[in-house]
C-alpha cells in the first residue's frame, strides 16, 4: 500500500504557484494599462485579463481535481502562461 497524496495540501501549493505566475504578469498589465490611459485608448482588454488573473486561484476546477493529474491539468496556460509543470 502506498502513501496517497494530500490533495487539500496539494490544492494549495497549486494555488501558491498560481499566485507567483500572476505576479509580474500583474505588474505588466499595470504598466499596459498606465500607457493605455496616456493615451486615452481602451482598457477594457487590459482589465480583463488582470480580473482572469485575480480568479485564477479561485478556478473551480482546482477544488474539484481529484487526483495530481487533474489538479496539474487546472493551470490556464491562456491566463497564467506556460505551466510549471510541464
Amino acid at each position: 500500500m502506498g502513501f496517497g497524496i494530500d490533495m487539500a495540501k496539494a490544492r494549495e501549493i497549486h494555488k501558491t504557484k498560481i499566485r507567483d505566475a500572476r505576479t509580474p504578469l500583474l505588474a505588466a498589465l499595470d504598466v499596459e494599462f498606465q500607457k493605455a490611459q496616456e493615451t486615452s485608448a481602451s482598457t477594457t482588454d487590459i482589465v480583463a485579463k488582470k480580473q482572469a488573473l485575480r480568479d485564477a486561484p479561485a478556478d473551480s476546477g482546482i477544488e474539484a481535481a481529484s487526483d495530481e493529474t487533474a489538479l496539474k491539468a487546472q493551470w490556464n496556460t491562456s491566463v497564467l502562461g506556460t505551466s510549471p509543470y510541464s
